[in-house]
């Protein structure tokens, strides 16, 4: 069991500067390196993790598999070159092996590996796959891996594309974000031999989605998670618990009964009970809980309602850890992720690691929990908790970035809503600011279910080197406080619990903080406000520009700006109902109401529109019918397009186009509030 411990909220920075300038520019996403998925060996001795680099020449990110000694006897070291995008570590059962996924040969393809840790042998290529391996689990005694991978149906044979028959759709969700077409390559769960005997085996396979393989302790079967019943794409996608056999020779076998839509299971040491994470996918948002499951019964227990918090953060989530009589697991809480401990058979649940941080990926095995976390100033890193509390920094990977750079400091309030309770916010000032009081941009977060916070952004530390000071907020429809505020902009019109709609309570807590902020800071200029965000922050963007005419310039990136287009062309397509709380079938005025290009002819405020071609989330005809209303009528606006690139441009775009697209938005405040233009790349 761990004890709680707060730990340092802002570890030092040491390490020779840089030779670039004191201030972070869009060049600067290059030099930035990041610490993620830890994992604990067996013993607790020893921590596998990942840390990436930009290689900006050859546009693309390097990953690495590196290990460090859990009691810091030794340095941090690479186990992987790190050429070839390698990642998801995982420990062989005795810990003397690792698997870890990756691209190698000329031929790109997703491959999988095992490596001894120490001692003799070589690195052992288990298969080639044309898609990407996913989730690997060992089993428990070592002989074969368990993974995910989308299956190709025989339609894809062949080069020519014009040869091919049609897709046949029956189903809604046939594609996904960054992903493409899946209702041809669906999701399954496949086990390979890891002395390399044999090709991977299918033992959960389409036209269903499975994910999350977690092996039962007597290696006899294994979980997996899918949604396997007639009309799951016109449901509440209601994703039960199965057991698969090993071997494939039966189909998998329900242990849920459509009760939640669960997602990364894991099994208690006896093999009795399996946790995992579910949320009520019938209205939208639901926080996502901690559930443990009985195998022979299929009873189900939340363990975690009485916290009333999102436990599925984002980065940050993963299956919960069985640590002796309870489980660990994260949540967001008012701007942090921390790590928290319920009992396994109910009970208040107790912090682990807590603090004005964000973890962003936890283990524990062996009497060690390990995390890496990040906070407002620093860069993520890797921390050891042992079982006496002590907390200890094993890497420094963003040391020499951060004393070359000196990040700002946010400044952290709270403002009463209109709407009930407290609005967190944070400002961050300009170290110079652009003018004798600082221009002031306006950052609205996306989802509406996400969280700002505690953790390392490096657009905020761009915009304030820029001269900006920035305000920032978590408004009614975020996540990090309660189920309640979440919902609170669901429409008047839903049956169950209604709010205010999209641009109702969530656009009044926005501006109250903007306002707040300014009175409250005399050296912040109200005359040179900007707003700006992406997906729902760009629907929020939107908005607000055809409600009020206080901001000088905009931008609305990857933006919603039509939700009933939206709800027909998304990859989602058919899910908003759940969100918005009626259909656009039925309702198409509902999301009329609530689409900001029904407002466009009161738009006055000049407008920079980014998107991505490839967005299959929000589609670039979001982006495309706002721009062409405000063309047509004759309004300021600019356009960028981005060829190659997914809805997650901003956070995993080519590094090229996510520097350019940071050089085009400070370019575009500088021109209309004055702040310094970007150093061009």
């Amino acid at each position: 069991m761990f004890r709680t411990v707060h730990g340092p909220e802002h570890p030092s920075a040491t390490g020779s500067p840089l030779t670039y300038g004191s201030r972070v520019q869009p060049a600067d996403i290059a030099r930035i390196a990041l610490v993620t998925d830890p994992r604990v060996s067996p013993d607790g001795r020893t921590v596998a993790f990942v840390v990436t680099h930009v290689d900006v020449d050859d546009n693309v990110y390097r990953n690495a598999v590196w290990i460090a000694a859990a009691d810091g006897s030794a340095p941090p070291r690479p186990f992987s070159a790190g050429e070839h995008g390698d990642g998801q570590p995982v420990w062989s059962p005795d810990g003397r092996w690792l698997a870890f996924t990756s691209r190698r040969g000329d031929d790109r393809k997703a491959t999988l590996h095992v490596a001894p840790v120490d001692g003799p042998g070589e690195v052992r290529t288990l298969c080639a796959r044309d898609e990407a391996i996913e989730e690997p689990a060992w089993s428990p005694d070592g002989s074969r891996i368990a993974f995910a991978s989308r299956e190709r149906t025989s339609r894809l044979d062949g080069p020519d594309e014009r040869a091919r028959p049609p897709r046949r759709i029956e189903r809604l969700f046939t594609r996904l974000d960054g992903e493409g077409w899946t209702v041809d390559r669906p999701r399954s769960v496949f086990v390979v031999p890891v002395d390399g005997s044999a090709a991977p085996r299918v033992v959960a396979g389409g036209p269903f989605e499975h994910g999350g393989p977690a092996w039962a302790p007597d290696g006899a079967t294994i979980a997996v998670t899918a949604a396997r019943y007639e009309d799951w794409d016109v449901s509440p996608l209601l994703t039960d618990v199965h057991l698969v056999d090993p071997a494939g020779a039966s189909e998998p076998r329900a242990v849920t009964r459509r009760t939640f839509a669960h997602q990364m299971p894991s099994w208690s040491p006896d093999g009795t009970r399996i946790a995992a994470l579910a949320e009520d996918a019938r209205v939208v948002h639901s926080h996502s809980q901690v559930v443990v499951i009985d195998v022979a019964t299929g009873e189900e227990r939340v363990l975690t309602a009485e916290l009333d918090r999102q436990c599925l953060p984002m980065p940050g989530a993963r299956s919960p850890v069985w640590d002796d009589d309870g489980l660990l697991f994260s949540c967001e809480d008012h701007g942090s992720v921390h790590v928290r401990r319920v009992p396994a058979a109910g009970g208040p649940s107790a912090p682990v690691v807590g603090g004005r941080r964000w973890v962003t990926g936890y283990d524990a095995a062996g009497g060690t929990l390990v995390f890496t976390a990040t906070t407002a100033t620093s860069l993520p890193d890797l921390f050891v908790l042992d079982p006496d509390g002590s907390e200890r920094r094993l890497t420094a990977v963003g040391d020499v970035f951060h004393a070359a750079v000196p990040p700002r400091e946010p400044e952290r309030f709270t403002v009463p809503s209109t709407g009930g309770g407290e609005i967190d916010a944070w400002l961050v000032r300009p170290a110079e600011p652009a003018g004798e009081r600082a221009p002031v941009l306006l950052s609205i977060h996306g989802g509406p279910m996400t969280q700002y916070g505690e953790s390392w952004f490096d657009e905020f530390q761009m915009w304030t080197g820029a001269g900006y000071a920035v305000v920032y907020c978590n408004p009614h429809g975020s996540t990090g406080g309660t189920q309640a505020w979440a919902r609170a902009i669901r429409a008047p019109e839903a049956e169950v619990e209604p709010g205010t709609g999209w641009g109702g309570i969530d656009a009044d807590d926005v501006l109250t903080v903007l306002d707040a902020a300014l009175a409250a800071n005399p050296d912040l200029d109200p005359d040179r406000v900007g707003v700006l965000g992406g997906s729902y922050g760009g629907y929020l963007t939107s908005w607000l520009i055809g409600h009020t005419d206080r901001f000088v310039a905009a931008c609305s990136e990857r933006a919603v700006n039509n939700l009933e287009s939206l709800e027909w062309a998304s990859d989602v397509a058919g899910f908003f109902r759940f969100e918005i709380g009626v259909d656009h079938v039925r309702r198409p005025d509902v999301y009329r109401r609530m689409s900001p290009v029904t407002y466009v002819q009161d738009v006055r405020t000049p407008v920079l529109i980014l998107h991505s071609e490839n967005d299959l989330r929000c589609p670039i005809n979001q982006a495309d019918q706002l721009f062409v209303a405000l063309r047509m009528l004759g309004r300021p606006v600019e356009y960028h397009r981005f060829d190659g690139e997914s809805h997650g441009l901003s956070r995993n775009g080519s590094p090229r186009h996510r520097i350019l697209r940071a050089e085009i938005i400070l370019d575009w405040f500088a021109r209309h509030l004055g702040g310094r233009a970007p150093a061009r790349s």
